[in-house]
C-alpha cells in the first residue's frame, strides 16, 4: 500500500490503468481544486509531473481550474517551471496582513503575489508553452452577487446559498461561467454544460486579470471589473461555481483526466462544502484519475492537518509560526512526487489504484 499517495479512478480510468499502467500520452486533461494554502502540499506533486513525467511532450495537454488551481497551472506552464513553482510557494507562504485586513489590502497583496511568481515574461511564456494549454474559471456575477457593498453582497451569498441547497443549477441565475482559455486549440470542455458560460480567449493582457478574478473570494476580496476582452461587469472567484474541478469530457477520445487533489473528496461548488450528499455527475468522473494523500500522510503533517486559509486567523501576530508550519509541510510533500514517480515508472500503479470512493 502506498505510504502518502493514493491513487483513485473512475470506472473506465480504472479499467485502463489496471489493464496497462499509465502513461504521459494517456491524459489529456489536468485538473485541479481551489482552497487556499491547500495546495502547497502540492507543490513537490507539481513539479514532478509538469517538469519530468511530461517532459517532452507534443500533444496538446489541457489545465483547468479556478483559483489556486489555476495559479499553480500558471506556474508549472512557464519556461522554468520548478522555478516558478518555487516563487509560488515562497511568496504564498511569506504573505503578511494587518490585524484586521480590509479586502483592498488582501486584494493588493494578491496582484504583488500574482506579479512575482509571473515574473517579467510569465505571460508570454505560458501562452507559447509547445504542449500545455492553459484553462482558466472565474464567474460572472448577477444581482445582489455582482454588488462590491459588504451588505448587498453578504446578502446576495445567503440567497444563492439557500437556493443552491433546492438546487445546484439555480446558481446559474446569479453566476455566469466564464472560461479563459488558451485559443491555440479548443479545450475537450468548451462547451461545459449546467450553467450559462461564456468563453474568451486568454492573451498576455488579460491572462494576470483573469487569474484574480478566478481568486477573488466574494467579501474577502474586491470585485474585478475589467478583464481585457470579456464583458463589462463582476467577476469573482471561479470556485463558486467549480470549487473542484471535474469537467465533462466526452470530446476527448476516452483521454484520462488527472486530478492532483489535497484531499479524497470532490466538491463541486462553493456552496456544497458541507453538502456531502452534493457529488460530480457520474459522466464527469468515468475518466478521473484523483491523486490524493492519505490519511497516514495527513496525519504526519505538522499539527496533524493541511495548511488552510483559516491559518491567517489561528496563527494572528504569529507569522513566523505560521511560515514555518507551511514550510514543514512543503517539505514533508516531497514524498507525494516521489511515489507518484515510483508508482507510473515501476508498473505498481496497476496494483495500487483503487475505485473513486463512494
Amino acid at each position: 500500500m502506498p505510504r502518502h499517495l493514493s491513487f483513485s479512478a473512475g470506472e473506465r480510468a480504472l479499467t485502463i490503468i489496471r489493464e496497462g499502467g499509465l502513461k504521459p500520452d494517456q491524459v489529456t486533461v489536468v485538473t485541479g481544486a481551489a482552497g487556499g494554502p491547500k495546495c502547497l502540499i502540492l507543490g513537490h506533486l507539481d513539479g514532478a509531473l509538469f517538469a519530468n513525467w511530461f517532459a517532452g511532450r507534443k500533444a496538446p495537454l489541457f489545465m483547468v481550474g479556478s483559483s489556486a488551481a489555476a495559479w499553480r497551472f500558471a506556474s508549472v506552464s512557464q519556461q522554468k517551471p520548478l522555478d516558478a513553482i518555487d516563487r509560488f510557494q515562497t511568496t504564498y507562504t511569506h504573505q503578511h496582513y494587518s490585524q484586521k485586513p480590509s479586502a483592498e489590502e488582501i486584494t493588493r497583496e494578491s496582484v504583488s503575489f500574482l506579479n512575482t511568481f509571473l515574473a517579467e515574461r510569465g505571460e508570454n511564456e505560458i501562452l507559447s508553452h509547445p504542449s500545455f494549454r492553459l484553462s482558466v474559471m472565474t464567474v460572472r456575477c448577477r444581482g445582489l452577487a455582482a454588488s462590491d457593498r459588504r451588505g448587498a453582497l453578504i446578502a446576495g451569498l445567503l440567497m444563492t446559498g439557500l437556493i443552491n441547497l433546492v438546487s445546484r443549477r439555480l446558481l446559474g441565475l446569479f453566476f455566469e461561467r466564464t472560461l479563459l482559455y488558451d485559443g491555440r486549440d479548443i479545450p475537450p470542455f468548451f462547451d461545459m454544460q449546467g450553467f450559462p458560460i461564456r468563453q474568451i480567449p486568454l492573451t498576455p493582457e488579460n491572462l494576470k486579470p483573469a487569474l484574480l478574478a478566478s481568486g477573488s473570494i466574494p467579501v474577502i476580496m474586491t470585485r474585478v471589473t475589467e478583464i481585457p476582452g470579456a464583458p463589462k461587469g463582476t467577476y469573482r472567484d471561479g470556485g463558486i461555481l467549480d470549487y473542484h474541478m471535474t469537467p465533462p469530457t466526452e470530446n476527448d477520445d476516452g483521454g484520462i483526466v488527472l486530478f492532483p487533489h489535497y484531499m479524497d473528496r470532490t466538491i463541486p461548488g462553493w456552496f456544497d462544502k458541507h453538502l456531502p450528499w452534493r457529488k460530480p455527475a457520474p459522466a464527469n468522473v468515468k475518466n478521473l484519475l484523483l491523486l490524493h494523500p492519505t490519511r497516514n500522510f495527513i496525519q504526519g503533517l505538522p499539527y496533524g492537518n493541511v495548511p488552510d486559509r483559516n491559518d491567517f486567523y489561528t496563527f494572528k501576530g504569529r507569522d513566523a509560526e505560521r511560515v514555518d508550519y507551511w514550510n514543514r509541510a512543503i517539505e514533508a510533500s516531497r514524498s507525494l512526487g516521489e511515489e507518484f514517480i515510483d508508482a507510473v515508472e515501476s508498473g505498481r500503479i496497476r496494483e495500487l489504484v483503487r475505485p473513486l470512493p463512494s
